[in-house]
């Protein structure tokens, strides 16, 4: 059966799967689905459109599926969809979406969010994250898979940041960051490729040595982007064997809306 403390507070039309625990004090609002063994500490408050998947882990006093913090949110329904085997801190914050966007916020699978850390309205985040204490998106905010945000970090409404993408602490993010790139500062710079991360993850030395590559062609050739995402194009056709991770970037590339950290 389902364990809940006596003191906690679960509407009667929440959906918990049997296996779910909820600490003491905690408060489950009615619109609220949880999915197998996921466990919810004391003191967190779930409410909203939200649903979480299985195996997560909620530490005490976060609050999760709260309305936006947005101005022209005018109580529309919107959501929050939360995936499986994620780790919450305390004292986290995830606001649902608004109607202005996709109307949904996301946090995928296998993430490991640490303490203080915001989820603004409509932010998008992928799977095997590490946010570090303090890590805050502004709204919109997208983020690849295997992205690592120091401590204090600071991330612009409607910033994109691509896969394996690592910020330094106390970095301030306005612009987008490609793939594979190592930032840090306050305005952030490029400091390089993230080569430790992508050999923890089983990249290939041929694979990490495409990405400096490409790296040096965006930040160090003094071509334009245009030019370097042409020069990028160009070295997918000439290493078919990485050219999944160079198309990575040059797609990335002509997605931004903002600019990059250049």
């Amino acid at each position: 059966m389902t364990i809940i403390h006596p003191s906690a507070l679960v509407d009667p039309a929440a959906e918990l799967d049997t296996s779910v625990e909820i600490g003491a004090y905690s408060v489950i609002g009615p619109q609220v689905k949880i999915g197998a063994r996921t466990k919810v500490g004391p003191h967190v408050v779930i409410d909203g459109d939200t649903t979480i998947g299985c195996d997560n882990v909620f530490y005490q006093f976060s609050s999760i599926g709260a309305a936006p913090q947005d101005k022209k949110y005018a109580g529309e329904p919107t959501r929050l969809v939360i995936g499986d085997r994620n780790m919450i801190r305390e004292f986290c914050t995830f606001n649902r979406g608004t109607a202005q966007d996709a109307g949904v916020t996301r946090l995928g699978n296998d993430n490991w969010i640490m303490a203080y850390v915001h989820l603004a309205h409509d932010c998008q985040v992928g799977n095997h994250t590490i946010f570090a204490n303090n890590a805050q998106l502004a709204g919109h905010v997208q983020v690849g898979d295997w992205v690592i945000l120091g401590g204090h970090s600071g991330v612009h409404q409607f910033c994109k940041i691509g896969a394996h993408a690592m910020l330094g602490m106390f970095t301030s993010l306005t612009q987008d960051v490609p793939p594979f790139v190592i930032l840090n500062g306050n305005p952030a710079a490029a400091h390089g490729v993230n080569v430790e991360g992508l050999r923890r993850r089983g990249f290939s030395r041929e694979e990490i040595d495409a990405i400096r590559n490409a790296y040096r062609l965006i930040y160090k050739s003094g071509l334009t982007l245009d030019e370097a995402k042409a020069a990028l194009a160009n070295e997918e056709q000439a290493q078919p064997a990485v050219s999944a991770h160079l198309k990575n970037m040059r797609e990335f590339l002509e997605s931004v809306t903002r600019g990059i950290v250049r």
